[in-house]
């Protein structure tokens, strides 16, 4: 008899994840926000847990300028419709936010698009 292991199980709508998971791996929309600080800017990415202010987002894009968006709100509803001219700096593992004043939920479609547009580099 084979054995099955389960290491994240989704209730409701909140996934939750074995204790000692390795959950950097891959992005997924189920958490995926659009995070607004207060001095750092903009980005995109998991959010893993926050306190107040102050979080972790995994996967984390810098949105540095967006084209195709009226407001970040559309940007997590939505995307962006001229992906080619936006500014969506190289993914990073990870990255520590001190001043978080704003966290929109993206959906399914804004995570997709989000993940497609082209990497801005110098």
């Amino acid at each position: 008899m084979s054995e099955t292991t389960i290491n994240e199980l989704e209730v409701n709508g909140v996934v939750y994840v074995k204790k000692g998971s390795d959950t950097t791996q891959h992005a997924t929309y189920k958490d995926y926000c659009i995070v607004r600080t207060f001095s750092a800017g903009v980005f995109a990415g998991n959010i893993d847990k926050t306190t107040s202010k102050v979080g972790t987002v995994r996967n984390a894009r810098r949105i540095w300028y967006w084209r195709g968006a009226a407001s970040l709100n559309q940007l997590a509803m939505e995307g962006v419709k001229k992906p080619k001219e936006c500014k969506f700096a190289i993914e990073v593992p990870e990255v520590h936010l001190t001043e978080i004043i704003e966290i929109i939920p993206c959906t399914k479609a804004a995570f997709d698009n989000i993940k497609a547009v082209p990497e801005w580099r110098a």
